[in-house]
C-alpha cells in the first residue's frame, strides 16, 4: 500500500464531513448510489488508493467495499486531475473525454457523479 500522501485525502476528509451536514444528507438521498474511486499518485492504475464514497449511507471509506453487492460505478482518476473535478475546476465529461477519469460500471449512475456531491470550494 502506498503511503503518499495524496491532495485527495483533504478533499475526502471533507467529504466525509459533508456527508454528515444537511446538504450533503439531501445529495445522499438524492443519490443513493455507492462509488469507489480509484486515485493514482502519478499514472493511471499504479500504486492507486481506494475510495468507497457510499451515497446510500452517507459514509466515505478507504480501501475495497464491505458493503455487500457491487459499487454502482468506480472512477480512476490521477491526484491532480481528481482534485480538478472535486474543486469544480474541470467538468467530469471533460475529464472523461480527456481520458483523466476511467469509468467502469453503469452510465447511467456515472452521469450522477457530478462537482454537486462535492463540498463547495470555499470549503476546499
Amino acid at each position: 500500500m502506498a503511503t503518499t500522501q495524496l491532495k485527495s485525502d483533504a478533499i475526502m476528509d471533507l467529504m466525509k464531513e459533508h456527508l454528515s451536514t444537511d446538504a450533503g444528507k439531501e445529495v445522499t438521498e438524492k443519490i443513493g448510489l455507492v462509488y469507489q474511486i480509484n486515485i493514482a499518485p502519478k499514472k493511471l492504475g499504479f500504486e492507486e488508493v481506494t475510495y468507497i464514497v457510499d451515497l446510500k449511507k452517507g459514509q466515505v471509506t478507504k480501501g475495497k467495499y464491505e458493503g455487500g453487492g457491487k459499487v454502482d460505478a468506480t472512477f480512476s482518476f490521477k491526484d491532480d486531475d481528481f482534485v480538478k473535478v472535486a474543486t469544480g475546476k474541470m467538468n467530469p465529461q471533460i475529464a472523461f473525454i480527456r481520458g483523466a477519469m476511467k469509468i467502469k460500471g453503469s452510465l447511467s449512475a456515472a452521469q450522477k457523479f457530478t462537482p454537486d456531491i462535492f463540498p463547495k470550494p470555499s470549503k476546499l
